[in-house]
């Protein structure tokens, strides 16, 4: 029941409401109903994202979706396309109107592909918003496990490959716990400021803890 209840493909969910809320806040930004066509890229994300968002009919939006494999696109105004997060050379720099990407840069692995993905993201973008869930929040977020993020490397391995816990089933050998493991790596908020220096910061609260970070930088209307 507590996993349904933070599974963002649950419309009732806690996850999905933060999600519709952080997506208002995002929806306000845009220059909507200015007649030209804004080109969004999505680091990352899925058509089905924008559904649950209510935002695949929107006028004059054209987003692509980047991910490791293409997927099938339902909706006219949508593209999918093979890439590389860290490495975006196929797009000139303020190639998209905006750069959108959602809990995705915590799942590089390491630093250095963190600022790679920062710098592309700035590159190809005239603007950006980019969330990814805070460190520091007590409910590590892929885990649904209390502190988990602080745990030693080991111990956290050994329960990723011993337990089902929230998004992930146990993994079946050791290798394949400690690359989950690896995978994930949260930011802080000022790491997040590292990576965007000129981004602005939207929080998101629950219970007074900053639950998600997002930098975001746009125009000022």
């Amino acid at each position: 029941m507590a996993i349904q209840l933070l599974d963002p493909q649950n419309a009732r969910s806690f996850n999905q409401g933060f999600r519709a809320k952080r997506f208002a806040f995002f929806k306000s930004l845009l220059p909507l109903g200015e007649g030209k066509t804004i080109r969004i890229l999505d680091v990352g994300g899925t058509e089905s994202y924008w559904e649950r968002m209510g935002f695949t009919t929107e006028q004059n939006v054209h987003i692509t979706l980047l991910n490791l494999e293409t997927a099938p696109v339902r909706y006219s105004n949508f593209s999918s396309v093979k890439g590389n997060a860290c490495n975006m050379s196929e797009y000139e720099d303020g190639h998209f109107d905006i750069v959108f990407s959602n809990s995705v840069i915590e799942h590089l692995f390491t630093w250095e592909n963190q600022q790679k993905m920062a710098e592309e993201i700035r590159r190809v973008g005239k603007c950006y918003y980019v969330q990814t869930p805070n460190y520091y929040f007590p409910l590590e977020p892929h885990w649904f496990f209390p502190f988990f993020q602080f745990l030693p490397f080991r111990l956290r391995v050994w329960l990723t490959q011993r337990f089902n816990l929230g998004h992930y089933p146990k993994s079946i050998t050791r290798e394949a716990a400690i690359k989950r493991v690896e995978e994930v790596k949260l930011l802080t908020e000022a790491q997040m400021k590292v990576l965007f220096p000129d981004g602005k910061v939207y929080r998101e609260k629950l219970f007074g803890l900053t639950k998600s970070v997002t930098l975001y930088s746009f125009p000022t209307k």
